[in-house]
C-alpha cells in the first residue's frame, strides 16, 4: 500500500552499491541481495521505486513458497490460516520494502525446505540436488542459511524413520553442490584474508565470551519479536516450543516425522538466538528464518479465534505504519529513516558549486554515503577517506592517494538534531588528513514546511591519502 510513497532506506542504497559494484562476494554479507537490485535496475531503470519493487516481487516469491510448503503439513483449511499468518506480520511487510540479505534469504530458505521435503518424504532423488542449489543461493545471501544444513542433518540424527538417509550418497551429493554453490563466498574470502567471516565472527563471539547478563538485551529481544510477529502469533510459537521441549525432556517423546522436519529448522534458529539474549544484543532480523516453519507449526495450533485476534492487531499496527510513512508523524532520532537522503544530496550539490573541485564523504558506517552514492552523479566517500574501517567501501578499489591535495565537504549526520546551531566540534581525525577544517552551516531538511533532520558540514582543504 504503502510502496509508491516509501522513500530510499540506507540498507536500500548500500546494496545497491553491491549491485553496481559487483563482486563474488561482500564484506558483511554475500551479495544476492546486490545482485537482485542490479538484475532489476538494468530492466526497469534506476529509482527509489524500482529498488522497492525489488524486495516486494522476491517476498511475493517467498509467501507464495511459503504456502506451497505449508500444504504439505496442514490441510487446505490450516494452511489458509498460516498464510493469513504469515501475511498478516510485520516481517513480512519490512521485507517488502526494505532491501537487506534477508530478502532473498527467506525465499532460499523456503526453496530449500521444499526440494528437501520432497527428496526425503517424496523420495524424488532429483531434488536432492535442487535442495542443494537452493540452500547455496541462500547461504549466497546471508551466512545464517548455514543453519539449514545443520537443521537437515540434525533431523536425520533424530528421525527414527529416516535417519538411514545419513548413510545416503543422495544426502552427501546435496551439501557437495550446496557447498560448490557457496564457493564464490568461500573464494572471495580467500582472496581478501578471510575478512567478511572474521567480521561477522570476531567480534561477536569476544562479545557472547564475555559472558556479561543483560536484561536488557533480553527484553529487547522480546519486544523485537513481538513487534515483528504481532503478540499472538509471537506467543503461540512461544507456547508449543515449550510443549514440544518438555515432552521431549519429561516423557522422551520425539514428534513424528513431519512435525519434527518442521522443528529441525525452527529450534536451531529461533531457540539458538533467543538462549544467547541475555548475554548478546541479537538482531530483529536473526530469528526470520524460523518463522517459515515456526508459522507452520503455529497453524497446527492456532484457533480461528486466535487468528482472528491476529488479524486484528495486524490492522492497527499496519494502519500506525502507514500513517507514519505517509506523514512523518514521529521524528525518528536515527540514520535508519527513509526522509531526508534526496535533499540532502541536493543541498550538497549546491554546496560544491559554492566550494567547486571537492569530493564528498561522511563517517557513519555507510548510510549517508551510500544515500549520496545513489543521488549524487559522482563517487562518494565513507570514513576510509580518514583511515577509519568503512565496511565495503575498503574494497571498492578506490586509490585514494588520487586524491591527495584535493579539498572536499565532511557530512555529518546530527541523529538527534535537537537545534540548529554548528557543532563547534572537529572531527579528530579529519585534521590529521587535512592541512585545515573549518565549519561551515549546517543543512536542515524540512518537510512540509517542517525541519526533520540536521547534518553538520565541514569544509576539509588539502587532502593528504598518507599522513603517517
Amino acid at each position: 500500500m504503502t510502496l509508491p510513497f516509501m522513500g530510499l532506506m540506507p540498507q536500500d542504497a548500500y546494496y545497491f552499491l553491491y549491485g553496481q559494484n559487483l563482486s563474488l562476494s561482500y564484506f558483511d554479507h554475500p551479495g544476492m541481495i546486490g545482485y537482485l537490485l542490479r538484475l532489476f535496475s538494468e530492466i526497469f531503470g534506476k529509482s527509489v521505486f524500482v529498488i522497492k519493487f525489488t524486495d516486494f516481487t522476491i517476498t511475493t516469491f517467498t509467501i507464495l513458497a511459503f504456502y506451497k510448503l505449508a500444504s504439505y503439513f496442514l490441510s487446505k483449511r490450516k494452511t489458509e490460516r498460516a498464510l493469513i499468518l504469515i501475511t498478516s506480520t510485520l516481517f513480512i511487510s519490512i521485507l517488502s520494502f526494505n532491501s537487506t540479505p534477508d530478502v532473498p534469504l527467506l525465499l532460499f530458505w523456503t526453496l530449500s525446505l521444499i526440494c528437501v521435503y520432497k527428496a526425503i518424504f517424496e523420495e524424488k532423488k532429483w531434488y536432492w540436488i535442487f535442495a542443494g542449489i537452493a540452500m547455496g543461493l541462500a547461504f549466497n545471501s546471508k551466512y545464517t542459511a548455514v543453519l539449514l544444513q545443520l537443521g537437515l542433518i540434525a533431523f536425520l540424527i533424530f528421525s527414527n524413520k529416516y535417519r538411514k538417509l545419513l548413510l545416503s550418497p543422495w544426502l552427501w551429493f546435496s551439501i557437495l553442490i550446496s557447498i560448490l554453490v557457496m564457493f564464490p563466498v568461500f573464494w572471495w574470502n580467500y582472496q581478501h584474508d578471510f575478512a567478511s567471516f572474521a567480521f561477522q565472527s570476531s567480534e561477536r563471539t569476544s562479545s557472547i565470551s564475555e559472558f556479561e547478563i543483560s536484561p536488557t538485551n533480553f527484553l529487547g529481544a522480546i519486544a523485537h519479536q513481538l513487534l515483528l510477529l504481532l503478540p499472538v502469533l509471537f506467543l503461540v510459537m512461544i507456547t508449543f516450543t515449550f510443549k514440544y521441549f518438555k515432552k521431549a525432556l519429561t516423557k522422551f517423546k520425539i514428534p513424528q516425522a513431519k512435525t519434527l522436519f518442521l522443528l529441525a529448522f525452527f529450534i536451531p534458529t529461533f531457540v539458538g538466538f533467543f538462549s544467547i539474549t541475555p548475554i548478546y544484543w541479537v538482531k530483529l532480523n536473526w530469528l526470520m528464518p524460523s518463522y517459515i516453519s515456526g508459522i507452520i507449526l503455529a497453524g497446527m495450533f492456532i484457533s480461528k479465534k486466535l487468528v482472528k485476534t491476529q488479524i486484528v492487531f495486524s490492522v492497527i499496527f499496519h494502519l500506525l505504519v502507514m500513517v507514519q510513512i505517509l506523514f512523518y508523524v514521529f521524528p525518528i532520532k536515527s540514520d535508519d529513516t527513509w526522509i531526508g537522503w534526496k535533499k540532502l544530496a541536493l543541498e550538497t550539490a549546491n554546496l560544491q558549486k559554492k566550494f567547486p573541485n571537492t569530493f564528498v564523504f561522511s563517517d557513519d558506517f555507510y548510510k549517508t554515503s551510500a544515500c549520496l552514492n545513489f543521488y549524487m552523479n559522482q563517487k562518494v566517500y565513507a570514513q576510509n577517506i580518514i583511515g577509519l574501517p568503512a565496511l565495503h567501501f575498503d574494497y571498492l578499489g578506490d586509490d585514494l592517494s588520487n586524491l591527495d591535495s584535493k579539498n572536499a565537504l565532511f557530512i555529518d549526520s546530527d541523529k538527534r538534531f535537537i537545534d540548529k546551531k554548528k557543532k563547534e566540534e572537529i572531527h579528530p581525525e579529519l585534521k590529521k588528513y587535512f592541512k585545515k577544517v573549518t565549519e561551515i552551516e549546517p543543512i536542515i531538511i524540512s518537510i512540509n514546511g517542517k525541519e526533520v533532520r540536521k547534518f553538520w558540514v565541514f569544509y576539509c582543504e588539502n587532502y593528504n591519502a598518507n599522513p603517517f
